[in-house]
């Protein structure tokens, strides 16, 4: 069927006496900004920058793993009780921790429980891994000492 208006006198009659509409353009939504996520090292270093020695010790430890690669906590392998990036014993520490408030199978609770031991007995916690971070032999230390140790070079 053949329409009476050509196809080029439609497009200037529908362009000339159509009212305007404005185009509207869907706006892309603003990207999403998620939060910088620190490894496990970056987290150790912040929280121990004003005692170096913990930063050494954790590296020692457990390689700087709070978490197997299927998402459990990090089990030593001398000592299944050691967890964690600080390697806290849940023989020894697990209800003390609790106790504290510290929940030693989260990073935070590992490294802040793990301050609490070095400020009240040193590195003496982790005097099997001296080896590895006490290279100069002057590192370790016991007692609630470890607070000014850590500022003081010992000769």
């Amino acid at each position: 069927m053949t329409l009476p208006i050509a196809s080029g006198a439609l497009a200037f009659a529908l362009t000339t006496f159509a009212p305007a509409v404005p185009v509207q353009t869907a706006k892309a939504p603003a990207p999403i900004v998620l939060p910088a996520v620190q490894t496990v090292k970056e987290q150790v270093q912040d929280y121990f920058a004003d005692v170096p020695i913990m930063i050494a010790v954790a590296g020692c430890e457990s390689h700087y793993r709070q978490f197997d690669n299927d998402g459990s906590v990090f089990r030593g392998e001398q000592n299944h009780l050691d967890v964690g990036v600080m390697q806290i014993n849940e023989y020894y520490h697990l209800e003390a921790s609790k106790a504290l408030g510290y929940d030693i199978h989260t990073v935070e609770g590992n490294m802040a429980y793990g301050r609490y031991l070095y400020e009240h007995e040193g590195t003496a916690p982790w005097s099997s891994s001296a080896y590895c971070w006490n290279k100069d032999g002057k590192q370790l230390t016991y007692g609630p000492v470890a607070k000014i140790a850590s500022a003081v070079t010992l000769n």
